[in-house]
């Protein structure tokens, strides 16, 4: 499923008397959520609400274990821009694979319209996966980081 249907269907669900949606194929599932604030899409069938930092979700095509697949969590967007993994082009990520990162630590930032916004991690975890490359552009909702709480 491309971005394009993704947006149709967000503005769909927007101006409907829907709650709740989701989709499902062979290869994704997406589940939209409307609750106090604009709804959100997580591939996989989680639904984020007003931009926390780490929620859980589940991984959009994976062919592992399904059980293992709900108990994954994951440190998500909170704003539409661009990731940078680290402060600057010459200084190592502020985390990778298999770091330990405390309640507060910062794990990476967004830029969006000039501003720098240092995401932090919500609570004691292990990085498992980084999700995205260094300037990709992200969504509002879509993982960055697969995590284990600690």
């Amino acid at each position: 499923m491309d971005l394009e249907k993704i947006e149709g269907l967000v503005k769909i669900i927007e101006n409907s008397s829907l709650t709740e949606f989701t989709y499902k194929d062979e290869t994704v599932k997406i589940t939209m959520s409307k609750l106090d604030n604009p709804p959100v899409v997580v591939a996989g069938g989680a639904s984020a609400a007003a931009a926390p930092a780490a929620m859980p979700a589940a991984p959009a095509s994976s062919k592992e274990d399904p059980a293992e697949e709900d108990d994954a969590l994951f440190i998500v967007s909170p704003i539409v821009g661009t990731f940078y993994s680290a402060a600057a082009p010459d200084v190592p990520a502020f985390v990778k694979a298999g770091d330990k990162v405390k309640n507060g630590q910062t794990v990476c930032i967004l830029e969006a319209m000039k501003l720098m916004n240092e995401i932090q991690a919500e609570y004691d975890c292990e990085i498992e996966a980084v999700l995205v490359s260094n300037e990709q552009k992200v969504e509002y909702g879509q993982p960055l980081f697969r995590v284990k709480k600690m």
